[in-house]
């Protein structure tokens, strides 16, 4: 995997898995690939993926069953859709709004039709 210097690669790692997730690879309720086995496909210390499944458990993407692994919570992709819509508005949109405003780009272009 490649990574950016915009984000955190722990963050990369939870965005690709939540990828994963909403094309059903696991389907919900389905059990996660091992912290060690997605470390060694990214090519990554397994910390760094504890962190991100640490960061999934805790926005109740993923819940851990004790002594069987991690696994897609029932309702992962609505929860997904809603952080990833969150972070867009808060994160994302205010950098595209003042770019749109320094470039003199009204919102009447974005809807315009070629």
């Amino acid at each position: 995997m490649e990574f950016r210097k915009q984000k955190s690669i722990y963050q990369q790692i939870a965005d690709r898995l939540m990828d994963q997730i909403l094309a059903g690879m696991p389907a919900e309720d389905e059990r996660m690939q091992s912290v060690r086995d997605v470390a060694a496909s990214m090519g990554v210390n397994p910390n760094t993926v504890m962190r991100s499944f640490d960061y999934l458990q805790s926005e109740e993407i993923i819940n851990i069953r004790r002594g069987v692994g991690y696994f897609v919570s029932p309702d992962a992709k609505t929860k997904i859709l809603a952080l990833q819509r969150r972070e867009f508005l808060e994160e994302e949109l205010p950098v595209i709004r003042q770019k749109m405003k320094t470039l003199g780009i009204g919102i009447e272009e974005l809807t315009k039709e070629d």
